[in-house]
């Protein structure tokens, strides 16, 4: 599995499509090897994210809710100070008592 690829099954609110179309490029990047777009991959990658997009909107609305929330929050729903970029992300109180300084699990950082 994409290390960097989170959970999107339940999320409260539940996961947004930006979310899901951000999880979807992840993925399709890391399968794929192409990190960065050119003409000649464009059109099959653009393709490739909103098919696996799809599959994912389809596969959360199908599956049942989650017992707990998810260990880590989605990139996007984590707090950053304005003119941050995205690896200077700043967790909130709520996500800081579950999670270690990376965004993982606070039990797997733990044991690395």
């Amino acid at each position: 599995m994409c290390r960097n690829i989170t959970t999107l099954r339940g999320l409260e609110p539940p996961a947004t499509t930006e979310e899901i179309e951000a999880a979807a490029r992840q993925f399709v990047r890391k399968v794929s090897g192409v990190t960065t777009q050119s003409p000649r991959t464009d059109e099959a990658f653009v393709r490739a994210v909103a098919t696996v997009a799809e599959a994912v909107t389809g596969l959360l609305a199908d599956l049942p809710p989650r017992r707990q929330p998810p260990p880590v929050l989605p990139p996007l729903r984590r707090v950053r100070p304005a003119g941050a970029g995205e690896k200077e992300a700043i967790d909130t109180d709520e996500t800081r008592r579950s999670l270690g300084d990376d965004g993982r699990s606070a039990h797997r950082h733990a044991g690395q």
